[in-house]
């Protein structure tokens, strides 16, 4: 019999099954079994390709965090930083807000994941390459790694509910309009994203110029 043009099971598409696990049904959704049953295999092959499941959720997150672009910090010393930062937390927002799930599994820090080390590496390497003090550079990519992650964890605009009734006046005087705001969520969500942005970068800038004056 010939063999299978394709093999059965590999690393991409366990990783490819296992976050589309997480994306309808969350982390706790991943299991050998489901995740086997999702591939069509026995659950005991997943492990020829990688030792733990752990180590198959790290797998999934950096693909995640694969997706950001960094081409913004590729110029070394030459890089634009203000620039470079809004275009990497957009990217960086896009992908995370692409798979909110995993979200909290990201928020634990990249570890080992290759990924996960190279976007640390580029911002870190950008910040300092454009004159950014290292200690100072390690705070703002904090900083931007707690703000993109908090505005991809969910939305703000679909907390509040549709029934202008759950907004009684006598209790709630400023919250007449705040049942229109889930119709209007992608505005109300992105609109706050790029004013918060904007105060982050805008209020790194005024620290730049205090650090280059001395």
């Amino acid at each position: 019999m010939a063999r299978p043009r394709k093999p059965l099971l590999s690393r991409e598409r366990i990783v490819s099954a296992a976050l589309a696990l997480i994306d309808a049904d969350g982390l706790q959704a991943v299991s050998t079994r489901r995740l086997a049953a999702r591939l069509g295999v026995s659950g005991p092959s997943l492990y020829n390709h990688f030792r733990t499941m752990d180590d198959i959720l790290d797998a999934a997150a950096d693909s995640v965090v694969a997706e950001v672009d960094l081409s913004m910090f590729s110029d070394g010393a030459g890089v634009d930083w203000p620039a470079a930062l809004l275009a990497w937390a957009r990217s960086y927002r896009a992908a995370l807000a692409a798979h909110p799930n995993i979200v909290p599994f990201l928020a634990q820090g990249p570890g080992r994941r290759p990924a996960g080390l190279r976007m640390a590496d580029a911002v870190f390497g950008g910040m300092v390459g454009a004159g950014w003090p290292p200690a100072h550079a390690t705070r703002i990519g904090a900083l931007m790694r707690y703000f993109v992650a908090g505005s991809a964890l969910g939305s703000f605009a679909r907390g509040f509910v549709d029934d202008a009734a759950a907004y009684d006046p006598a209790d709630y005087p400023h919250l007449g309009q705040a049942h229109l705001l889930a119709a209007a969520q992608p505005q109300v969500d992105e609109g706050a994203f790029e004013t918060g942005l904007r105060a982050l970068v805008d209020g790194l800038a005024l620290q730049y110029g205090a650090l280059a004056a001395g």
